[in-house]
């Protein structure tokens, strides 16, 4: 490929992946504020207001960790175009989430990027050139990397965000036993501290994703390796992740706000606490996680805690039936394209 072909694609693959980034702002955003408006707490407006402004912040500001994770699950040949596989992987996750998006599905943002980039690149060069890392997890030292560490990182989070926000609901419910229902006010206005926490973190981790590619693609395109974002990138990031934020999800904050359980203010407490919770610690991992699976388990936990019974949980099911295909069906749509690309001989 010339160099004038490299960088046309590069183009390509940076544009594409702030628009998955602002896919990702569209699906994951709405989750962060799902709760926030639906217990009263903030207005739509100034909700979307808060988490756009600090989920700017944390893309600006999160660090690399999670970015790091995401760029070191290829290992393709030296024949096969890199670029090729990044373009393909992306915007075979950028289509899930646009459909999703549109039918209301709180879907991953992250599986639908894991998926699309195991559909390129086994398309590409085959499965053996995804690292998924049960080498090194079976090997000495346990090591847990690649692959493996990406989807424990999504099973555990949400788990961990289920059984923080059944702990905080059955504590919060014993501490404000003897409540005033005027207590109701300070519970709402505390949440306007804990969502811009949440809305920092989901910034830090869910912009990298996107970060993370762009680095790997500019590595191949110049042939030196890049050890942090630069700083254009994030920013980048930062601002497309704030437009999709403000354009909203909101049919999926009404799934989660309403379609899982009839949200209160505290039970919002509890389910942001133990989001914001669980999203840190992947920050601090460097593993990444899909916030909206986090947001879920979390509702489902403060659900859970407080009445069960009225847990929806055909809608849950829903959910995790869409959480389930994700992976699979965005990893066929990325190995099409790439199919595509090879067919019409632009890669």
């Amino acid at each position: 490929m010339t160099i004038s072909g490299v960088s046309i694609l590069l183009l390509f693959i940076i544009i594409t992946g702030l628009i998955f980034a602002l896919s990702n702002g569209l699906h994951d955003a709405s989750s962060v504020v799902a709760t926030f408006i639906s217990c009263g707490a903030a207005t739509p407006k100034q909700a979307i207001a808060v988490a756009s402004c600090f989920g700017m912040l944390g893309a600006v500001f999160g660090g690399n960790a999670v970015a790091n994770t995401v760029s070191s699950v290829i290992d393709l040949p030296a024949k096969t175009s890199l670029l090729s596989v990044l373009l393909a992987a992306i915007l075979g996750a950028t289509a899930w989430n646009l459909i999703t998006w549109k039918l209301g599905l709180p879907s991953s943002s992250t599986h639908a990027l894991i998926g699309g980039i195991i559909g390129a690149v086994m398309a590409s060069s085959g499965y053996q050139h995804v690292l998924w890392g049960w080498n090194e997890l079976t090997g000495p030292g346990h090591i847990i990397t690649g692959i493996v560490k990406i989807i424990l990182s999504l099973l555990i989070s949400p788990l961990l965000g289920f059984i923080l926000a059944f702990i905080l609901e059955k504590g919060l419910k014993l501490f404000l036993r003897n409540a005033k229902f005027s207590m109701n006010k300070w519970i709402k206005r505390i949440q306007w501290l804990i969502s811009a926490g949440l809305s920092y973190n989901h910034g830090a981790n869910d912009t990298q994703k996107s970060i993370g590619l762009i680095v790997l693609a500019l590595t191949a395109a110049t042939g030196s390796a890049t050890q942090a974002s630069p700083l254009w990138a994030r920013l980048c990031g930062g601002f497309v992740m704030f437009f999709g934020t403000v354009l909203g999800g909101w049919s999926i904050m009404k799934t989660i706000g309403r379609g899982i359980y009839d949200i209160q203010p505290i039970h919002s407490v509890g389910s942001q606490l133990a989001s914001v919770s669980s999203i840190f610690a992947a920050n601090l991992a460097g593993a990444p996680v899909s916030t909206t699976h986090i947001v879920v388990g979390s509702v489902m936990g403060v659900g859970v805690a407080d009445e069960y019974r009225m847990v929806h949980w055909g809608a849950v099911k829903e959910i995790i039936v869409s959480w389930l295909i994700t992976i699979p069906l965005s990893a066929v749509i990325s190995a099409a394209i790439y199919m595509v690309f090879s067919f019409v001989k632009i890669i």
